[in-house]
């Protein structure tokens, strides 16, 4: 029903997103989040080819729709092979959310250079170049945009033993606020989401142990392990026009883990 003399108001388009990392953890919590608000998601993988029938099927059933896209982040070719599929099944990009990422777990003494290599490639370099190819495409439809980076807590809390991981996050973090500012007056924003501790693959050895655990649960004020949906919940946020006054900033979602007085 609309109001005596108005015009009636026209259906929102849905928005398309494309998310790295899609298809496992916290990437296929931000799918599924996405498509349960009518969004249209394009998503690479590398692997777990298995999951991309379930992803695309419960996108349906949420009234969302799922484009895989078989692509190696790691070049930015592939980076513009994942921007192809999105515009040749949805016509634009509204949202880019660089999420894959990995960790080693090895001290910077024992890290080799391919260790290095592998790590930077996934966690900055990808979000680096991510970052560019959606702003690109972003000011080719003459409109506004918005990237979240999905980066940690170990942008800023430092983690010995994973050293090349807080290194990567500490650049996604600089990534965000530099292109936060490069990009406003452009009308695109950018966001970093930092997650603590999440049960996902990433942490399945931490989470099967009783013991390792209790420690890390101890140390959380909350006194439990984020989900993935409840960061997938926070990115969501950071791409909706409730959040259009951040960018070039980072939003936090650990549990107080950072400010906690028990240390891991």
């Amino acid at each position: 029903m609309t109001a005596q003399g108005s015009e009636p108001r026209q259906p929102e388009r849905p928005l398309t997103i494309v998310v790295t990392g899609g298809n496992t953890g916290i990437g296929a919590a931000i799918v599924a989040a996405f498509a349960r608000a009518g969004g249209n998601v394009a998503m690479d993988f590398v692997s777990n080819r298995d999951a991309n029938a379930a992803i695309v099927a419960d996108a349906a059933d949420a009234g969302g729709r799922v484009v895989p896209v078989d692509a190696d982040i790691t070049a930015q070719a592939g980076l513009e092979r994942i921007r192809d599929a999105a515009l040749e099944a949805f016509g634009r990009i509204d949202v880019w959310v660089n999420n894959a990422g990995l960790e080693t777990r090895h001290s910077l003494l024992e890290t080799s250079e391919a260790d290095f290599d592998r790590v930077i490639a996934v966690d900055l370099k990808a979000t680096f170049f991510g970052t560019q190819v959606a702003a690109r495409q972003f000011l080719a439809q003459g409109g506004p945009g918005v990237v979240v980076n999905v980066s940690s807590v170990h942008e800023d809390w430092p983690m010995p033993g994973n050293t090349t991981y807080c290194v990567a996050k500490g650049g996604v973090r600089m990534l965000t606020r530099t292109a936060g500012v490069e990009l406003g007056g452009h009308g695109i924003r950018v966001v970093n989401v930092a997650p603590g501790a999440v049960d996902t693959p990433i942490n399945t050895a931490t989470m099967a142990d009783p013991d390792q655990r209790a420690r890390l649960t101890d140390a959380i004020p909350l006194h439990a392990v984020a989900t993935p949906e409840q960061i997938a919940d926070v990115v969501v946020f950071a791409a909706s026009p409730q959040a259009a006054y951040m960018t070039a900033t980072t939003i936090v979602v650990d549990g107080g883990i950072m400010q906690g007085s028990v240390g891991l």
